[in-house]
């Protein structure tokens, strides 16, 4: 089975390094997508059942707590790793992300070596 990576930010460039940190387990099988909005992130969630998923906050039609709290809320997909990458860092927005499920909550700017070991970690690689 493959694995896969969902990465999901608004913004363009922060969604290519994203990639450009993960590319290196593409040679382990690995399956990277993406998505630029809310709910294209929650319909390509319930369509390829990715293991990981690096959510943004600050989205437009769906931000990243409703996302969150509609995958985990989901009987299917509440298993999904989900770590939310944003630039909110108050400890109320943490706060709210971990009442929404995410099962970690990380900030921006991020360390790409960090990114990469959790997601080893996580996939069992």
């Amino acid at each position: 089975m493959t694995q896969k990576i969902l990465i999901v930010d608004d913004e363009p460039h922060i969604r290519a390094l994203m990639e450009q940190t993960l590319e290196d387990l593409e040679d382990e099988g690995v399956e990277l997508l993406t998505a630029g909005d809310g709910q294209q992130a929650l319909d390509l969630i319930r369509r390829e059942c990715p293991q990981l998923v690096f959510l943004d906050v600050m989205m437009p039609k769906m931000n990243g707590y409703e996302v969150c709290a509609a995958v985990k809320q989901d009987s299917n997909l509440r298993n999904i790793y989900i770590i939310m990458l944003t630039a909110k860092g108050q400890e109320i927005d943490k706060q709210k992300g971990e009442n929404m499920g995410a099962d970690i909550y990380m900030t921006k700017p991020f360390d790409p070596d960090e990114i990469l070991q959790k997601s080893q970690q996580i996939l069992g690689l």
